[in-house]
C-alpha cells in the first residue's frame, strides 16, 4: 500500500515510474505471500480515508460500490473497555469496512491505470546501486540486473534489508527503536445476513490492562462476510482451532460478540498471524540521508496492527513525499523524514503509549509516557458518558486533527470533569 500511494505521487513528478514486487500479483482481491497479515481485519483510518481520496478521487465510494460497509464510528461500532460499552451517539467520523486484499485491489487497479506506470511483479532487489559520493542510484535485482533510477523508494516493509545495503555502499543507516509487543491475533470469515447484529455495524472489544489482555473484533466486509477476529498482547497461546477460538471469545468482558459468533456459519479456515514488536527507524536524525533514496511505509515505522494505523501514515507520507520534491529537489530525503516524523509521532506515541499499559510490554518508552497514560485514560472514561469528548477524540485518533486539540484548556477542564463523574459511576451521555 505504501508503494502504490508513492506510486500515485511519483507519477505527476517522474516521467517514468517503475513498481517492482516479489509476489506473483493476483487479478481477484485475494491475501498474498507478500503481506502475511492480509487475511487479519484491517482499518482505514478517516484521515487514510480521506488521503486516499485526494490521491485517487472517488475511492471511498469505489470501495462501497465493491461491498465496502460505512458506519459512523459513534452509531455504528460497539465498542468495549473499561467495564462498559460507549453509548450509541454520532461522532462524524466515519469507516468503511472493507479487506486488506479489497482495498489493495482498488488502490493497485487504479496505479495501474496510470500511464506513466508500470508495475513488475515476481520481482526481487538484491541490493542498492550506488556509492558513497553518488548516493543511490538504482537497484541490483536478484538476477543481477542493475536498473537506475533517479528516485529509489523503498517500500519493503518492516523486513526491509536497506540497512545492509546503505552500510555495504559506505552510507549512513538509521538507529531504530524496538518496542517489544508480543501480539498474536487469529481471525476467520463467516457469511453475514440481514439482522445478524442488531442496532451495531461492527464490535470491538478492548481489554483493560493489565488483567485483562484480549481483544475481539468483527467487520462486515465485502461479500456480504463478516471478518471475526481475537487477538491480544503477550497472549502466550492464541487460538489455533476452532474451540479455543470461541473459548476466547467467550472470555471477552462483553458477550456480544461471542453471541454473534454462536448465530454465524463459518466460510473459512482460522489464520493466525503473530507481531512481536513495533519498529520504528529514525531516519530524521540521520544529519546526512542518503541522496535519491527513501524509504516510506512500514520500512520507517511498524505498528501494533491493533491499532489499525499503517495504511493511513504510509498514505500521508507519500503525500509529504511529493511536498518535499516539490520545494527541495534533490534535498528531499532530509525534508521529506523530518516530515514523515511530524506524521509519525502521533500515532507512535499513541500505540506505544498503550501497549506500556502492559508491564510484560519492553523497549524505550516515549518522553512523557507517564502523563500520556494517565491523561489518554481520563479522556476515554469521560468519552463513555460525554459523546463532545468521544467524537473530538475521534478526530485526533483518527489523524484529521492535531494532537494539540486534546490540550486545550477548555477540553482539558471537560475531560477531567467528566472522567470524574465516570469515576463515581454516574452516567448519561450529554
Amino acid at each position: 500500500m505504501a508503494g502504490l500511494a508513492a506510486a500515485r505521487v511519483l507519477s505527476e513528478r517522474f516521467a517514468q515510474v517503475l513498481v517492482l514486487d516479489r509476489d506473483e500479483l493476483p487479478g481477484e482481491p485475494v491475501p498474498r505471500r507478500g503481506v502475511p497479515q492480509g487475511s487479519q481485519p484491517h482499518i482505514l483510518l478517516a484521515g487514510g480515508m480521506r488521503t486516499f481520496d485526494e490521491l485517487f478521487p472517488g475511492f471511498e465510494a469505489e470501495l462501497i460500490a465493491a461491498g465496502g460497509t460505512k458506519f459512523d464510528t459513534g452509531l455504528g461500532l460497539c465498542s468495549y473497555r473499561m467495564g462498559r460499552r460507549w453509548p450509541s451517539a454520532p461522532t462524524g467520523v466515519s469507516l468503511v469496512a472493507a479487506t486488506r486484499p479489497g482495498i489493495e485491489a482498488i488502490v493497485r487497479s487504479r496505479v495501474t491505470a496510470l500511464p506513466n506506470v508500470t508495475i513488475r511483479d515476481r520481482v526481487a532487489v538484491s541490493a542498492l546501486a550506488g556509492s558513497a559520493t553518488a548516493g543511490v542510484t538504482g537497484v541490483v535485482l536478484d538476477d543481477g540486473e542493475t536498473l537506475t533510477a533517479d528516485l529509489v523508494v523503498d517500500c519493503t516493509g518492516r523486513g526491509a534489508r536497506s540497512d545492509r545495503w546503505l552500510a555495504v555502499l559506505g552510507l549512513p543507516t538509521p538507529a531504530q527503536l524496538e518496542v517489544k509487543v508480543g501480539v498474536s491475533y487469529t481471525s476467520r470469515l463467516y457469511r453475514r445476513r440481514p439482522g445478524d447484529l442488531t442496532d451495531w455495524s461492527a464490535i470491538f472489544i478492548l481489554p483493560t490492562p493489565p488483567g485483562e489482555h484480549v481483544s475481539g473484533l468483527a467487520l462486515p466486509v465485502e461479500g456480504d462476510r463478516w471478518l471475526a477476529g481475537i487477538g491480544g498482547w503477550h497472549v502466550t497461546e492464541p487460538p489455533a482451532d476452532v474451540e479455543s477460538f470461541e473459548d476466547h471469545a467467550r472470555g471477552l468482558p462483553d458477550p456480544i460478540l461471542s453471541d454473534l459468533l454462536d448465530r454465524l456459519e463459518p466460510i473459512g479456515d482460522l489464520i493466525t498471524t503473530r507481531f512481536p514488536s513495533s519498529r520504528r527507524r529514525l531516519f530524521e536524525d540521520v544529519r546526512e540521508p542518503p541522496p535519491g533514496y527513501v524509504a516510506l511505509g512500514d520500512a520507517v515505522c511498524s505498528f501494533n496492527p491493533i491499532y489499525g494505523q499503517g495504511m493511513t501514515c504510509a498514505a500521508l507520507s507519500a503525500l509529504a513525499l511529493g511536498r518535499a520534491l516539490d520545494e527541495h529537489g534533490r534535498l528531499a530525503p532530509r525534508a521529506f523524514y523530518a516530515a514523515a516524523a511530524q506524521i509519525l509521532d502521533v500515532p507512535w506515541s499513541f500505540a506505544v503509549g498503550g501497549d506500556f499499559s502492559f508491564p510484560q510490554t519492553t523497549g524505550p518508552r516515549p518522553r512523557g509516557f507517564a502523563f500520556r497514560r494517565w491523561y489518554s485514560r481520563r479522556i476515554a472514561l469521560a468519552s463513555q458518558i460525554d459523546s463532545g469528548v468521544n467524537a473530538t477524540f475521534a478526530r485526533v485518533q483518527h489523524l484529521i486533527d492535531p494532537p494539540g486539540t486534546l490540550m486545550r484548556p477548555a477540553f482539558v477542564l471537560r475531560v477531567l470533569r467528566m472522567a470524574r463523574k465516570r469515576a463515581r459511576g454516574s452516567g448519561p451521555v450529554r
